[in-house]
C-alpha cells in the first residue's frame, strides 16, 4: 500500500512523534550536528519509524527517510534534564548526546565518554525521543519549538 497522498486518500495522520529537545545555549553549527547524531540513533533500532524508498519521475532513487515530521525543541539544561527523566521513566527510546561528544572524534570515544558518566550526572546538550504522541508531549513538557 502506498503511503502517498492524492486526493482519493486523506493524509496519514500518526498517533507516535519524534521529538529532538536541544539545550538552548547551543551555536547554531552544535545544533545541526546534535540533531542529525540524535535521529540517526532512532532511525537505526526503529525499523517502524522509517517510511519507503523516494523514486522520482526519471526513476532515480533515494534513500527512505522517516515516514513522520522531526518536531525539534529547546530549552534550559534544566528542563532538558527533566525530559531525560522523564523519558527514562516511560521507557521511551531515547537517544543522548552530552557536552563531551564535542571533543571526541570517533564512535568509540563517544560511546565511551557516555559510559564515563552515571545517569543523573550526564552534561544533556540534546535527547531525541520517539513513542505515543502524548508521551513524548509529556517528556518535552517545558520546552518550545526550536526558533
Amino acid at each position: 500500500m502506498s503511503s502517498e497522498t492524492s486526493p482519493d486518500q486523506p493524509p496519514i495522520r500518526f498517533d507516535t512523534k519524534i521529538a529532538v529537545l536541544l539545550r538552548d545555549d547551543l551555536e547554531t553549527w552544535q545544533r545541526l550536528n546534535v540533531t542529525s547524531f540524535l535521529v540517526s540513533g532512532l532511525g537505526s533500532t526503529l525499523p517502524e519509524v522509517i517510511g519507503d524508498p523516494y523514486e522520482d519521475a526519471d526513476g532515480t532513487q533515494y534513500l527512505p527517510m522517516f515516514r513522520q515530521p522531526v518536531v525539534v525543541f529547546e530549552a534550559t539544561k534544566e528542563v532538558l534534564k527533566a525530559a531525560h527523566a522523564r523519558a527514562l521513566s516511560r521507557a521511551l527510546p531515547r537517544a543522548v548526546f552530552t557536552s563531551d561528544l564535542f571533543s571526541t572524534g570517533n564512535d568509540r570515544d563517544n560511546r565511551a565518554a557516555v559510559r564515563a558518566v552515571g545517569t543523573g550526572e550526564l552534561d544533556l546538550v540534546g535527547l531525541a525521543v520517539y513513542g505515543p504522541r502524548n508521551g513524548v508531549d509529556k517528556v518535552v513538557k517545558g520546552a518550545r519549538m526550536h526558533p
